[in-house]
């Protein structure tokens, strides 16, 4: 396995050199919209410590992003009236996994409705940051 290379996006986001609409953040976590999302309210999950994936991520990183993606697959229901929600982790490139820094994706999901295809497109801005802001009103109680 590589090395992990800290200029990947995620840490560039962590270290705020890049933009994200952040939708929950602790000690160890913070909580993303996808850009590319393959539904409504697509969020990625990440751990502010180093790794590259599953394969070596230190155990209480790994337990704090679970943590922190049931909560925001609780909130994903709230804020989208979902009927479900799949998670999926990627881990290295025969996994499928693209960018290597650990992360979980969290999609809020209706019944008989199909996730969209990656095709790489990103959504406009105005829609990320207003399921951002139905996350937060989920996570707020409101």
């Amino acid at each position: 396995m590589a090395d992990y290379d800290d200029q990947n996006v995620f840490a560039r986001i962590l270290r705020g050199e890049l933009p994200s609409a952040r939708i929950y953040e602790d000690d160890a976590t913070i909580a993303i919209m996808d850009i590319m999302p393959r539904c409504d309210g697509h969020a990625l999950v990440l751990p502010k410590a180093p790794s590259r994936n599953l394969l070596d991520i230190a155990p209480a990183d790994l337990a704090a992003v679970m943590a922190t993606a049931q909560k925001i697959a609780r909130a994903a229901v709230t804020a989208f009236g979902a009927d479900g929600v799949t998670v999926q982790q990627f881990n290295e490139s025969a996994g499928g996994q693209v960018v290597f820094h650990t992360h979980v994706h969290v999609m809020p999901r209706k019944e008989g409705v199909a996730l969209r295809p990656h095709t790489g497109e990103m959504a406009p801005k105005d829609v990320i940051a207003s399921h951002a802001e139905a996350y937060r009103r989920a996570l707020a109680g409101a």
